[in-house]
């Protein structure tokens, strides 16, 4: 077999987030997300209830599925961060939660509208859910490997990133383009749908989770190809007590390193407002703006390319100046771009009152996804960098284990939220206020963090 060079290896690491992107575009934020809030509302107006209070309760049930969702992911995301770093093995848990990654999305063609579950649509997407999320937190624990200069991870890590959201793009696009009908019941290239997918039965919708899983399952090639674990000949097989055991060490001496607990803390506060954003976006669309499924299609087409370009942009500046200022410029804007969702409704943009069928306010959403494509990417980037800076060194694996379970230790906090004010206000729009809140804790936090972190390197 021929050498791994080290630019195989960076394009290896490159096609994870080719290959897993998809889950967060078309199933969480995008195509899933606002099927699941159409026929779970059907659903909930069919059995009496009224129309606005039926759209928040939709969201109500993806936010605590969500919750339950990010409670396990926050358990078990140190503990077995802190087996990999003892055995020295990642490989294999990549190998099993790109399994689960297959199965969840795939099982998503189980949810017609005729036989749809609420609850097993939540646990498919939840083990699909976890499956991307444990996946990442292994391979990005491999970016430290990829370049001894921490400037040029800042590089690597937006490069990477930006990668992903291409990839998102294009399975948007042919999701959009050979799948999903329109009113007219053709696609956007003006086509039948593919493999004659009936849309009276959704299969057009329903197919976006096959063609997740099978996206996932080519693309991941050049990374298991690439991607081969460092040779720790004091490693040890997979121990579960010596992983807790490492692990109540690591939780032990946090407090002897103030940066680093900061900034856990700091993210968890930012990350969570972002994927309240994230995770409610084509919901909110769906439900505040009576938006179709193929305008929340367009809409995250706009929004992952601005996402891929300015992912490009933001890695490149952590690289001159350091990941901090990116992280703080991005949450400042995403807050921007918050309190103008939650001031948008279809006759009005920030209190003022326009004319019945303006297009203000749908051109205000697809400017506030652009922003959010573009600061969040950005954010998501230089955060995974700014934590190579924080961890320490040979306990990599487990800092992202760490720095999942801050992210998803108060993950319920921003569906949760959400979920509570939607129900309590009985409304959508209201509803998304947390997210502001939970973006002004995180960047007070940051002034504790050091750019550099509490590690000698």
């Amino acid at each position: 077999m021929s050498k791994i060079t080290q630019r195989k290896r960076i394009w290896g690491w490159y096609f994870f987030d080719w290959a897993s992107q998809p889950y967060n575009t078309l199933l969480l934020t995008f195509i899933f997300g606002p099927y699941f809030a159409q026929v779970a509302t059907a659903h909930l107006i069919a059995g009496g209830m009224a129309e606005g209070a039926a759209k928040a309760q939709a969201q109500a049930y993806w936010g605590w599925g969500l919750t339950a969702t990010g409670i396990a992911i926050a358990i078990l995301a140190p503990v077995l961060g802190a087996i990999a770093d003892s055995s020295g093995r990642k490989m294999p848990w990549i190998w099993l939660f790109s399994a689960l990654y297959v199965i969840g999305s795939a099982g998503l063609w189980w949810t017609a509208p005729s036989e749809f579950s609420i609850y097993w649509a939540l646990f498919f997407f939840g083990i699909g859910l976890i499956g991307m999320e444990f996946a990442t937190i292994f391979t990005n624990s491999y970016l430290p490997e990829l370049d001894d200069d921490p400037a040029e991870r800042g590089r690597l890590s937006g490069s990477g990133w930006a990668f992903g959201y291409v990839g998102g793009v294009l399975a948007l696009v042919m999701m959009i383009a050979l799948f999903q009908a329109t009113p007219s019941g053709k696609t956007m290239l003006g086509i039948s749908p593919l493999f004659g997918l009936d849309p009276a039965t959704s299969a057009d919708t329903r197919i976006v989770g096959p063609l997740t899983a099978v996206w996932f399952v080519v693309f991941m090639v050049p990374f298991f190809l690439y991607t081969r674990d460092t040779p720790n000949p004091n490693a040890l097989r997979y121990r579960l007590g010596r992983g807790l055991r490492d692990l109540a060490t690591t939780l032990r001496n946090l407090p002897q390193h103030p940066s680093l607990m900061a900034y856990l803390g700091s993210s968890m506060f930012y990350r969570d407002a972002l994927n309240g954003m994230y995770t409610f976006g084509g919901i909110y669309a769906v439900g505040v703006l009576n938006w179709s499924l193929i305008d929340i299609g367009i809409f995250g087409i706009l929004a992952a390319i601005s996402g891929a370009v300015f992912c490009w942009i933001g890695g490149r500046v952590d690289r001159a100046i350091g990941p901090m200022p990116v992280i703080v410029a991005c949450c400042l804007i995403l807050i921007a771009t918050a309190i103008l969702i939650i001031s948008l409704t279809p006759t009005s943009i920030m209190g003022v009152t326009l004319p019945d069928g303006s297009p203000a306010p749908d051109i205000a959403f697809y400017i506030a996804g652009a922003l959010i494509g573009a600061a969040g990417g950005a954010l998501q980037a230089s955060s995974r960098n700014m934590l190579t800076r924080q961890g320490n060194p040979e306990r990599m694996t487990e800092a992202f284990g760490l720095y999942a379970l801050s992210g998803k230790a108060t993950s319920f906090l921003a569906p949760a939220s959400i979920a509570f004010a939607s129900e309590v206000t009985g409304s959508q729009r209201l509803g998304i206020t947390p997210v502001v809140g939970l973006f002004i804790i995180g960047i007070f936090l940051l002034l504790w963090v050091k750019p550099q972190g509490d590690f000698a390197r």
